[in-house]
Protein backbone atom coordinates (compact mmCIF):
# COMPACT_ATOMS: atom_id res chain seq x y z
CA UNK A 1 0.00 0.00 0.00
CA UNK A 2 1.70 3.17 -0.70
CA UNK A 3 1.59 6.18 1.44
CA UNK A 4 -1.14 7.92 -0.69
CA UNK A 5 -3.14 5.22 -0.20
CA UNK A 6 -2.66 4.94 3.43
CA UNK A 7 -3.38 8.66 3.84
CA UNK A 8 -6.53 8.59 1.91
CA UNK A 9 -7.76 5.11 3.77
CA UNK A 10 -6.84 7.18 7.09
CA UNK A 11 -8.80 10.00 5.27
CA UNK A 12 -11.68 7.73 5.62
CA UNK A 13 -11.25 6.63 9.21
CA UNK A 14 -10.23 3.38 8.28
CA UNK A 15 -8.49 2.47 11.85
CA UNK A 16 -5.86 -0.52 10.56
CA UNK A 17 -4.45 2.12 8.18
CA UNK A 18 -4.12 5.04 11.01
CA UNK A 19 -2.44 2.88 12.77
CA UNK A 20 0.04 1.57 9.74
CA UNK A 21 0.80 5.15 9.39
CA UNK A 22 1.28 5.96 13.23
CA UNK A 23 3.76 3.16 13.04
CA UNK A 24 5.39 3.98 9.86
CA UNK A 25 6.68 7.28 11.56
CA UNK A 26 6.55 6.99 15.42
CA UNK A 27 10.22 5.69 15.83
CA UNK A 28 11.57 8.72 13.54
CA UNK A 29 9.23 11.26 15.39
CA UNK A 30 9.92 10.12 18.62
CA UNK A 31 13.14 10.82 18.08
CA UNK A 32 12.65 14.69 17.35
CA UNK A 33 10.53 14.90 20.37
CA UNK A 34 13.08 13.52 22.18
CA UNK A 35 15.67 16.24 20.96
CA UNK A 36 13.12 18.68 22.36
CA UNK A 37 11.93 16.52 25.59
CA UNK A 38 13.78 17.13 28.86
CA UNK A 39 13.07 13.40 29.32
CA UNK A 40 11.76 10.25 27.81
CA UNK A 41 8.27 10.55 29.22
CA UNK A 42 7.55 14.40 28.08
CA UNK A 43 8.51 13.28 24.78
CA UNK A 44 6.20 10.58 24.93
CA UNK A 45 3.73 13.57 26.27
CA UNK A 46 4.67 15.43 22.67
CA UNK A 47 4.58 12.79 20.07
CA UNK A 48 1.28 10.95 21.27
CA UNK A 49 -0.12 15.24 21.13
CA UNK A 50 1.62 15.58 17.67
CA UNK A 51 0.14 12.25 16.08
CA UNK A 52 -3.52 13.80 17.82
CA UNK A 53 -2.60 17.19 15.43
CA UNK A 54 -1.46 15.37 12.22
CA UNK A 55 -5.00 12.89 12.76
CA UNK A 56 -6.84 15.79 12.82
CA UNK A 57 -5.07 18.36 9.78
CA UNK A 58 -4.13 15.21 7.67
CA UNK A 59 -6.71 16.73 5.03
CA UNK A 60 -4.41 19.54 4.96
CA UNK A 61 -2.10 17.68 3.91
CA UNK A 62 -1.83 18.35 0.10
CA UNK A 63 0.61 15.86 -0.84
CA UNK A 64 3.20 18.31 -2.08
CA UNK A 65 6.89 17.71 -0.70
CA UNK A 66 7.93 15.20 1.61
CA UNK A 67 4.91 13.26 3.98
CA UNK A 68 7.25 12.49 6.80
CA UNK A 69 8.86 16.27 6.43
CA UNK A 70 4.75 17.36 7.30
CA UNK A 71 4.78 15.40 10.35
CA UNK A 72 8.05 16.18 11.76
CA UNK A 73 7.23 20.31 11.18
CA UNK A 74 3.94 19.53 13.49
CA UNK A 75 5.88 17.26 16.09
CA UNK A 76 8.76 20.59 16.82
CA UNK A 77 5.62 23.07 16.62
CA UNK A 78 4.16 20.87 19.29
CA UNK A 79 7.55 20.56 20.97
CA UNK A 80 7.77 24.18 21.38
CA UNK A 81 3.40 24.54 22.00
CA UNK A 82 4.30 22.12 25.00
CA UNK A 83 7.24 24.17 26.00
CA UNK A 84 5.23 27.40 26.22
CA UNK A 85 2.45 25.41 28.16
CA UNK A 86 5.18 24.35 30.69
CA UNK A 87 7.44 27.64 31.08
CA UNK A 88 7.73 28.82 34.18
CA UNK A 89 10.53 30.67 35.15
CA UNK A 90 11.76 33.85 33.64
CA UNK A 91 14.46 34.79 33.08
CA UNK A 92 16.57 38.31 33.04
CA UNK A 93 18.05 38.18 29.78
CA UNK A 94 20.17 41.16 29.52
CA UNK A 95 22.57 39.19 32.50
CA UNK A 96 23.71 36.97 29.27
CA UNK A 97 24.19 39.49 26.68
CA UNK A 98 28.02 38.70 26.45
CA UNK A 99 30.44 35.78 27.48
CA UNK A 100 33.85 35.03 27.92
CA UNK A 101 33.96 31.59 26.44
CA UNK A 102 35.62 28.86 28.23
CA UNK A 103 39.45 27.66 26.36
CA UNK A 104 38.76 24.12 25.60
CA UNK A 105 40.89 22.02 23.12
CA UNK A 106 39.08 19.39 21.20
CA UNK A 107 36.08 19.83 22.96
CA UNK A 108 34.12 16.75 21.63
CA UNK A 109 36.99 14.24 21.07
CA UNK A 110 35.92 12.38 24.56
CA UNK A 111 32.33 12.51 24.36
CA UNK A 112 30.24 10.57 22.81
CA UNK A 113 26.51 11.13 21.22
CA UNK A 114 24.25 10.42 24.46
CA UNK A 115 26.62 12.27 26.65
CA UNK A 116 26.31 15.16 24.23
CA UNK A 117 22.21 14.93 24.16
CA UNK A 118 22.37 14.08 27.79
CA UNK A 119 24.27 17.57 28.26
CA UNK A 120 21.97 19.75 26.02
CA UNK A 121 19.09 18.38 27.92
CA UNK A 122 20.23 19.48 31.32
CA UNK A 123 20.50 23.48 29.74
CA UNK A 124 18.10 25.64 30.70
CA UNK A 125 14.55 25.06 28.94
CA UNK A 126 14.31 28.23 27.24
CA UNK A 127 18.41 28.45 25.77
CA UNK A 128 18.55 24.31 25.01
CA UNK A 129 15.30 25.23 22.80
CA UNK A 130 17.07 27.78 20.90
CA UNK A 131 20.48 25.95 20.41
CA UNK A 132 17.96 22.55 19.22
CA UNK A 133 16.18 24.28 16.89
CA UNK A 134 19.28 26.55 15.48
CA UNK A 135 21.43 24.00 15.15
CA UNK A 136 19.68 20.85 14.74
CA UNK A 137 16.78 22.45 12.69
CA UNK A 138 18.33 24.75 11.06
CA UNK A 139 15.78 27.65 11.52
CA UNK A 140 16.87 31.01 11.18
CA UNK A 141 16.71 33.53 14.70
CA UNK A 142 13.97 35.57 12.66
CA UNK A 143 12.03 32.26 12.53
CA UNK A 144 12.78 30.88 16.33
CA UNK A 145 11.83 34.12 17.17
CA UNK A 146 8.16 33.85 15.61
CA UNK A 147 7.84 30.31 16.66
CA UNK A 148 9.19 30.99 20.72
CA UNK A 149 6.98 34.04 20.74
CA UNK A 150 10.48 36.24 21.70
CA UNK A 151 12.54 38.74 20.13
CA UNK A 152 15.24 38.21 17.60
CA UNK A 153 17.46 39.47 19.79
CA UNK A 154 16.60 37.05 22.28
CA UNK A 155 17.05 33.90 20.38
CA UNK A 156 20.45 35.00 19.53
CA UNK A 157 21.53 36.27 23.58
CA UNK A 158 19.68 32.26 24.14
CA UNK A 159 21.72 30.81 21.20
CA UNK A 160 24.92 32.30 22.69
CA UNK A 161 24.06 31.64 26.31
CA UNK A 162 23.65 28.01 25.42
CA UNK A 163 26.30 27.46 23.73
CA UNK A 164 28.40 28.95 26.54
CA UNK A 165 26.54 26.60 28.86
CA UNK A 166 26.70 23.55 26.63
CA UNK A 167 30.81 24.31 26.25
CA UNK A 168 31.36 24.90 30.35
CA UNK A 169 29.44 21.88 30.80
CA UNK A 170 31.55 19.52 28.55
CA UNK A 171 35.08 21.24 30.13
CA UNK A 172 33.43 20.05 33.16
CA UNK A 173 32.42 16.53 32.25
CA UNK A 174 36.34 16.16 30.57
CA UNK A 175 37.80 17.53 33.69
CA UNK A 176 35.73 14.84 35.47
CA UNK A 177 37.06 12.37 33.42
CA UNK A 178 40.29 13.21 34.05
CA UNK A 179 40.93 12.85 37.35
CA UNK A 180 38.57 9.95 37.80
CA UNK A 181 40.67 7.71 40.86
CA UNK A 182 40.68 4.96 38.77
CA UNK A 183 42.93 6.33 36.01
CA UNK A 184 46.14 7.02 37.61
Amino acid sequence: MSEEEIIKRCLANERQAQEKLYRQHADKMYNVCLTYARDEDEACDILQEGFIKVFRNLGSYGFNGSFEGWVRKIMVNTALSFYQKKKKESENLSLYQSFVEPAIDNILDNLNTEELINLVNQLPVKAGMVLKLFAIEGYEHKEIASLMGISEGTSKSQLNRGRFLLKEAIAKQKIEKKSFPGDK
